[in-house]
Parts: C-alpha cells; structure tokens; sequence
C-alpha cells in the first residue's frame, strides 16, 4: 500500500462571504496554517483595500502568502502556485494541516487539478502586446484578440489590460490561443483535498458589499492609495486595478465625490462576486466535496463549527 498523501481543507467562496472567519476558526480547531488564495492580498501595500486578514489575526494563527509581493512586481498563477505547495509542505512537515481560503477560482484550479507550462512567446511577441495595448486600449485590443483567439476572448474582461495584452503575446508567440494551454493542464499537486464553498445568496452578499466600503474607509483605505500612487506605478499592474484603488485614486486625483467612488467600488465589487460565484458553481475544487455548499453568509458559532468536525475529521483521519 503507497502512504497516505498529505491533506489539505480548502475553504472558498466570493469576496465578503465570510472565508477568512471560517479559516480561522477551522485553524484554530485543527492546529492549521492558512495559506491565501487571492491574487490581490500577496500585495504588501494592500492590506486595507483586500481585507487581508489583521496583525492579531496573523499573530493568533500562522497565515502565509499575505503581503509577500510588492506592488510594482505583478503576480501570477504559477508564482502563486510553487510558493503554496512550498508553504504547505512546510505546514504538514510541521505537523499542521493547511487551511487554503480565497476567491482566486484560477488558482484553486492550478492547484488542485495542474497548471500548463506554457512556452515563453519570446520578446518580440512581448513587445507588440505592449505596444497595441498603449496604441489601442484594452477594450479595441480585446475586440481584436477576439478574431484570432475567441476562446480566451470570451474569458476576459475587456477592460483588463494586463490579461489581454498577456491573451495577445501568448498567442502571436506561440501560434495557440491561452484558452488552449490552458486546458492542456499539467499535473495536480499530490495531495488530497477536501473543499467547503460558501456561497450566500445574492442579497446577503449585496448587503455586506454594501458597507465593505465605507468600513475600509474608516480603517485608512484613502491614506493606503495615497502611499500607493506616490510610487507612480503602471496603472496596468494588477495591484493598481485592486477593487476601489482606481475610484479611489479618481477622488484623490479631483475625479470624483468619494461618494461616487463608494457607489462605483460597490459596483464592481458587486459584478466580480457574481462572477466569482459563476466560476465555484461550474468547477469541482474536491471530488469528493467536504460537505455541501453553505448558501448562508457564515457566522462563526461554536455549534455550526461542530456540525462539520465529523466530515473533517473522517476526511484527516489517514493523515500520515
């Protein structure tokens, strides 16, 4: 008989549904580490504007991959990726188990079921991609990479500059569309996984949305983006799109009412959830699940973290 593989609880769900109190207190239950599983919180300047967990949450639980980029070096997947399984590793040779929460659906899915290697497209491609970005725009550049490659297309926002230009070098340095490698795969981490989805109604959601802002306001979320763009970073880097770092940049720059950037953030907000929740609707992080999708805003309680000890528990009980 091979040994038991390691294991791992995945805690996942759209943005305010209330992952990070049901990490902690899975963590605190079963001696955990949790590693972050969105692209916006490994950001050290973010902290406010991401709801990264607080200085007495990190002291109170080991948390990992919270903070450990800057704002001016972009992330990606396959970065993200190998420093996971080297943070897991480290937890279960410590004899902890891994607690992995988030939104990043991408990532989740290059962990659990593999991520391609997709070929350098090389500098020439590179630069063209830069090039028609700052001569066309996002949105032309998008309608154009939707000709050639409409499958990658159909998966990016218009308006994400970063990916697009991304979509376009792939594609004119390789000859095959990023959908394409994509689906290609590589293979999945050797470990077992076993995943809880939160996923509130749409009006609950809505209704924390709601006061998301206002509350990052008080905690010195204008002051994070002023420290942010005294920096005079590309406004195409992934840090600088961070939900309410745009609108919030508009109010500082004379753009806006921060009302306005409160009312446009809880737009956008708004419209990534529901995507985040198409996206976990649609894919499988476990096969089988830990238990059933929670379609409630989670509250911890003592007596809903004791309905789920039996699955867990099952689940971790070859932990070699």
């Amino acid at each position: 008989m091979p040994p038991p593989r390691p294991k791992a609880l995945l805690v996942a769900g759209p943005t305010a549904s209330g992952k990070s109190a049901l990490a902690l207190a899975l963590a605190a239950r079963f001696d955990g580490v949790i590693v972050n599983v969105d692209s916006m919180q490994v950001y050290a300047e973010l902290r406010v504007l991401t709801a990264r967990p607080t200085p007495e949450e990190e002291a109170q639980i080991p948390h990992r991959l919270y903070g450990v980029r800057p704002a001016c070096e972009p992330g990606s997947v396959a970065w993200w990726r190998a420093e996971a399984l080297n943070a897991m590793h480290e937890a279960w040779a410590e004899n902890k188990i891994p607690i992995l929460t988030g939104g990043s659906g991408m990532y989740f899915a290059a962990l659990t079921q593999g991520l391609a290697e997709i070929p350098d497209p090389g500098p020439e491609a590179r630069a063209e991609a830069r090039a028609l970005l700052e001569k066309l725009g996002p949105e032309e550049l998008h309608a154009g990479l939707a000709k050639v490659d409409p499958a990658t297309a159909a998966r990016l926002n218009p308006q994400d500059s970063q990916r697009i230009a991304r979509a376009w070098e792939v594609w004119r340095g390789t000859g095959i569309g990023l959908a394409a490698w994509q689906n290609r795969r590589g293979e999945p981490a050797p470990w077992d996984f076993a995943a809880i989805l939160l996923a509130p109604p749409r009006d609950t959601l809505r209704a924390a949305i709601a006061t998301r802002f206002q509350t990052m306001v008080e905690q010195g979320a204008i002051a994070e983006v002023e420290a942010l763009l005294t920096q005079n970073l590309d406004p195409a880097l992934p840090a600088m799109r961070a939900h309410g770092v745009p609108e919030i940049s508009a109010y500082l720059k004379g753009g806006t009412t921060l009302d306005h950037a409160a009312r446009r953030t809880e737009l956008i907000t708004g419209q990534y959830t529901k995507r985040q929740a198409t996206w976990f609707r649609h894919h499988r992080l476990a096969d089988p699940p830990l238990m059933h999708t929670i379609n409630a805003r989670f509250t911890f309680s003592a007596q809903f973290l004791e309905s789920l000890l039996p699955e867990i528990l099952a689940f971790l009980q070859t932990r070699g």
